[in-house]
């Protein structure tokens, strides 16, 4: 009986290690912003690496800011350029001014009623400190986004990522998306 059990403990040892060694090498730590995943509005985890090959606008946002009519301008731009490969990555934060103190299906039907917006909406997040989702850890961190590294100051900050899952461009919260100088950013991505 004894020597069954260890026989079956160390088939199972066994197995275990073969198991391991026939899995790829450690990925490393996330290069980039797409090597994340995000809980959508609905609460379904959303591996970000799907949007590779695209180029993508990741945002902070809020429903009671005066950069909420941003939406509009994010739902024009996405209308303009979707067809050409760009996707708008929203994700609400109440950090500010605790400007988004509603819960997912609040935000989702605010955005849908107010804006009528298509583009995908993900769960609140924290985008600083401690607390910061992974995702906004990296995006403002000097030692994995270099230049566009830093806190964000407010909502609306938008990061431009290009088709191979680059951050490219940082914008404050005061440039609207439609404005030339971010459109400017989106069709040199698009045409990379």
């Amino acid at each position: 009986m004894v020597s069954r059990l260890i026989s079956g403990l160390l088939l199972i040892a066994a197995s275990v290690l073969m198991v391991g060694s026939l899995e790829p090498a450690e990925a490393g730590p996330p290069r980039g912003p797409l090597d994340f995943s995000a809980k959508n509005i609905d609460g379904k985890e959303v591996p970000l690496a799907r949007y590779r090959g695209n180029v993508v606008v990741i945002v902070n946002t809020a429903s009671r800011c005066g950069y909420t009519p941003q939406y509009a301008s994010l739902e024009k731009l996405y209308g303009k350029y979707k067809n050409q490969g760009l996707r708008i990555l929203a994700f609400p934060s109440n950090d500010f001014g605790q400007q988004e103190p509603g819960s997912e299906s609040d935000i989702k039907q605010f955005c849908a009623l107010n804006y009528k917006t298509s583009f995908d909406l993900f769960s609140k997040v924290v985008t600083n400190g401690p607390n910061a989702a992974p995702l906004y850890r990296w995006l403002t961190g000097k030692e994995t986004n270099g230049k566009f590294a830093g806190d964000i100051a407010w909502n609306f900050t938008k990061f431009v990522v290009d088709k191979k899952g680059n951050v490219i461009a940082r914008f404050p919260s005061n440039i609207d998306p439609m404005s030339p100088e971010f459109e400017k950013a989106v069709q040199a991505a698009l045409k990379g």
